[in-house]
This record gives C-alpha cells, sequence and structure tokens, in this order.
C-alpha cells in the first residue's frame, strides 16, 4: 500500500458528509416502505387474479377499503386476508408520505441539482433521492464512472471484444440504480421520445433490457446536467 501510494495509484473512496448521512439515510427508509407497500399490493393482486379470474390494476387495488373486500370475496378468510392487505398499503402510504414531506422541510435541492427537475420523469423526491446518493457530482472523472457506479451499465470483462467474464454486480449503488428505473418508468408514460426509443430497445431485447437500457440513457443526460448546470434537452438526448 505504501508503494502504491508513492506511485499515487493508490484508489480513494469517497467519505460522504457526516451533517447529510441522516436525511440520506431516511430517504432509503422510505424506499424499503414503498417496496413493502408493493409487495403488498402484488400479494392483493395475484389472490383477487387466483380466487376471482379478473385482473386488477394496481391504482384501482390502491383504491380499495376494507368494505370492499367482503363485496369482492364470499368467503370470510379471504376478506379478511384481503383486509390485512388492504390496511397495510393505507399505513404504509401514510408513513411514504410522512417521510416526504419531513425530507422537504429539511433539505432543499442544491443549484447544481435543481436542473434534475427538467427532465421527464424526476420530481421533488426522485430528484431529492439522486442529490443525497451522489454528493459532490465533480468526484466522478467521466460520465461512465457515474454510470458505473449507478449500475446503469454491464458489469462485464472483455479481451479482443470477446466476454471473460463478469465483475461484482453488486459494486455501485442501488439506490441510484433504483431511482433512475424509476425515472425511465415515469418517462415511458410522459414523454414520447423515451417511448419511441423505448419500444425500439424491447422488440430487439425485452422489457427488462429496455428499460435499463432507457434508465443508463437519463442517468448518462443527469451527469451532465448535474456537472455543468443546464437544462435537459430532450432532442438531443434522443437524437438518431
Amino acid at each position: 500500500m505504501a508503494h502504491m501510494q508513492r506511485l499515487n495509484i493508490l484508489p480513494k473512496g469517497y467519505i460522504y458528509p457526516k451533517e447529510d448521512r441522516g436525511v440520506r439515510d431516511l430517504l432509503r427508509r422510505r424506499l424499503l416502505s414503498v417496496r413493502q407497500r408493493t409487495a403488498q399490493l402484488l400479494s392483493l393482486q395475484s389472490m383477487i387474479t387466483r380466487n376471482l379470474g379478473i385482473k386488477m390494476s394496481g391504482n384501482a387495488i390502491k383504491k380499495l377499503t376494507a368494505g370492499d373486500a367482503h363485496e369482492l370475496f364470499n368467503s370470510d378468510d379471504l376478506a379478511f386476508m384481503a383486509i390485512n392487505n388492504i390496511d397495510t398499503i393505507a399505513f404504509l402510504r401514510k408513513k411514504i408520505k410522512g417521510i416526504e414531506k419531513y425530507v422537504k422541510s429539511q433539505v432543499k435541492l442544491r443549484k447544481e441539482f435543481k436542473m434534475l427537475l427538467t427532465i421527464t420523469g424526476i420530481g421533488d423526491i426522485l430528484g431529492l433521492t439522486i442529490m443525497m446518493e451522489v454528493g459532490d457530482i465533480h468526484r466522478f472523472a467521466k460520465v461512465g464512472n457515474y454510470s458505473s457506479y449507478c449500475r446503469c451499465v454491464k458489469s462485464e470483462r472483455l479481451s479482443n471484444g470477446k466476454k471473460k467474464g463478469e465483475n461484482n454486480q453488486k459494486n455501485g449503488n442501488k439506490y441510484l440504480s433504483w431511482a433512475y428505473v424509476e425515472a425511465a418508468d415515469f418517462a415511458i408514460r410522459f414523454s414520447v421520445e423515451a417511448q419511441r426509443f423505448y419500444h425500439r430497445k424491447k422488440a430487439k431485447t425485452n422489457r427488462i433490457v429496455a428499460t435499463k437500457a432507457l434508465s443508463n440513457k437519463i442517468c448518462r443526460a443527469s451527469y451532465y446536467i448535474m456537472r455543468d448546470r443546464v437544462p435537459y434537452d430532450e432532442e438531443k438526448l434522443f437524437r438518431k
């Protein structure tokens, strides 16, 4: 290590500012609650499909009440299970909203991160999540370093154009990876250009790979937006 230090080739880690760790960790707890809510929603959705033979959308399930459970199921046991799911979803929704309200009262987007809100698919919470996970954008020398840190690219070892193995896929930041996939999902809903890119990729691969490819494009665009403090240019991003 001393020899590497003398040659200035010893890899250095980033020490996240202590004063910001609390809010960052709170946003991570929010993500945990979001995943738990999604698990409860999918569980109820699956139970409805299995027992009633109908597919109910996620938005429709979010609107269900305890009274609706008894109307849906003739069995008291199934109705009781459904009520538990509905109550848990409502509880987690309340906790998620409470965390969001508290975080917004404690921290605001810094100048270099405000332009993130110009990206289709990124709102206040995703913007704050990215800001709190990134810390200092200038610690990434190139856009490829940032994209790799966000787990938006393949973890492969190549030699002469041939795959020789894979690196540790858990390297990088899983929270940023989630944030950019979420941004991609929202972009597909609200951006025509993002939809076109997604469907072109999906036709050649599959839904998961296409979403990941779109998340990588948004990730790379956000790097320059944060570094140079410039607004999002959708035409430039999806230019053929």
